[in-house]
């Protein structure tokens, strides 16, 4: 009579070709989306700021405008090269330049001799300066010297982040920082922070458009923009953008630029809810169409990560236990922004390709989200007793056909409503992709709010859509479990 197979003879061959079939997908969808550097003068990669208006900010439609942009596209005209602009945000901006993800950036970045030592720069195509600015209402603060024991707020990397640093000690007040100007002044507005320093061209523009703030304090001498590419890198991109810019500041098309941004009328448009939604309204579908992309696609890698890890952290061999044990514990043990920055940044310039944003966002979800399914599968397989696969097996069942017909369909009963919490769980981190330049419904927010400094009518929009459907979510779980228990 022929013996049975033996459970660790079964589960190890199907595992492991689910495994490298698995992980093979991922990584050929990766290689796949991913674009090798363009040759030397034809197109270019080039990353921005999100929020830094009037030098980058989305307009109305959501197309990126800003005097950063409009200098880029006339210097390309000028120039005849190509370029695609990706808005990821000033930090990620830097990594990705150096990292080699972009060929060069522009977002309002001062030329500072510590940054020289990583990036080479354009010849200075902005003058900046920086300035203090409180609230209108605000009659108590006349100078740096009223801002002993308080706080004031600053935006990372800027002018005027170096320059509060600078003169905190004299001054007496502690520095808190934010990653965009809107969140800055937001923090303003709440009280928590008595005033912002900001470059002086980022606050006449918030101004000229309602923020409700006012300037106290004379123009600060401050550092000039530049053009960026990585240190020895793109040089030809770096000529162009050089002589492209004298001949804009010869045509008189330079002054042009500028003034359509710094000596704009105070805006006009409607910032009530109803004319929030009603200027916004396709922006913000767009966001919650790639936040729900995302997260579908996400949970449905993840559960097949988490069905193949799963079965290997309750596999009775110490290699497949050992390997599932890992995969979780590193996924679960690190931050997701952590996880998003090495999988975007740390593994193409390791290996020395390009990778989409959209690529390495579903990625970083699927495999953050599969360790989570990884432990809800465990849960689900331990929870139901070990008298039925005993049983099974006694009757001459095979280990697999015996998991698969008599203890999976009691698992799954149990693992249904975890499942669903992890994929309201997935949709809610998407938010946290906007590190990497997706701009789902979170970030959307955010590009709308740099435009109108509306920050609490737009949340609240943002927060009833985000409740909307993860609520339709929630009862759509609750009859799925009633009708797999019936």
């Amino acid at each position: 009579m022929k013996k049975p197979q033996s459970s660790r003879t079964v589960l190890i061959p199907i595992v492991l070709a689910l495994f490298v079939t698995l992980v093979g997908s991922l990584f050929g969808s990766a290689l796949a989306s991913a674009q090798p550097p363009p040759p030397s003068g034809q197109n270019y990669s080039i990353a921005t700021d999100t929020t830094f208006a009037p030098f980058e900010f989305q307009d109305e439609q959501g197309k990126l405008v800003g005097i950063d942009m409009d200098l880029l596209a006339a210097i390309a005209a000028d120039q005849g090269f190509t370029y695609n602009v990706e808005q990821v945000g000033f930090d990620t901006a830097l990594q990705g330049v150096t990292s080699g993800q972009f060929n060069g950036m522009i977002a309002g970045m001062s030329i500072t001799d510590a940054r020289k030592a990583t990036f080479d720069f354009s010849d200075p195509y902005f003058d900046s300066g920086v300035q203090m600015a409180i609230l209108e209402s605000n009659n108590d603060i006349e100078g740096y010297e009223d801002l002993r024991g308080k706080s004031v707020a600053v935006k990372n990397g800027t002018e005027g982040a170096t320059f509060a640093t600078s003169i905190a000690d004299q001054y007496g007040f502690t520095i808190r920082s934010f990653d965009d100007s809107a969140t800055m002044f937001e923090e303003v507005r709440t009280g928590n922070s008595a005033a912002a320093f900001e470059d002086y061209p980022v606050l006449a523009y918030g101004i000229t458009q309602g923020n409700g703030f006012k300037t106290v304090t004379e123009k600060e001498s401050g550092a000039s923009y530049g053009f960026a590419v990585a240190k020895g890198t793109n040089a030809e991109l770096l000529q162009q953008f050089n002589t492209g810019l004298a001949n804009l500041r010869e045509s008189g098309q330079y002054d042009d630029i500028l003034d359509t941004y710094l000596s704009a009328e105070a805006s006009t448009s409607d910032t009530s809810i109803p004319g929030l939604i009603a200027s916004s309204w396709q922006l913000l579908l767009k966001g919650l169409w790639l936040t729900v992309v995302l997260t579908v696609i996400s949970i449905a890698i993840a559960l097949v990560l988490g069905a193949i890890f799963g079965l290997f952290r309750v596999s009775s061999n110490i290699v497949l236990r050992g390997i599932g044990t890992t995969y979780v514990d590193i996924f679960r043990g690190t931050p997701l922004l952590v996880q998003a920055f090495f999988i975007y940044f740390g593994v193409p310039a390791a290996l020395n390709f390009q990778m989409s944003a959209f690529t390495a966002g579903i990625i970083t979800l699927s495999l953050n989200a599969g360790a989570y399914m990884a432990e809800i599968v465990r849960g689900g397989i331990l929870a139901v007793d070990k008298g039925q696969m005993e049983a099974s097996r006694s009757l001459g069942i095979s280990y697999l056909k015996s998991m698969r017909r008599v203890v999976m369909p009691q698992a799954i009963r149990t693992m249904i409503p975890s499942y669903i919490n992890q994929f309201v769980i997935t949709l809610k981190d998407t938010s946290l992709l906007s590190v990497i330049g997706l701009a789902e419904l979170t970030q959307t927010g955010r590009l709308i709010i740099a435009r109108n400094f509306e920050s609490f009518n737009m949340w609240l929009i943002i927060g009833v859509m985000y409740f909307i459907i993860i609520m339709a979510l929630t009862k759509l779980s609750n009859r799925l479990e009633k009708r797999i228990n019936k």
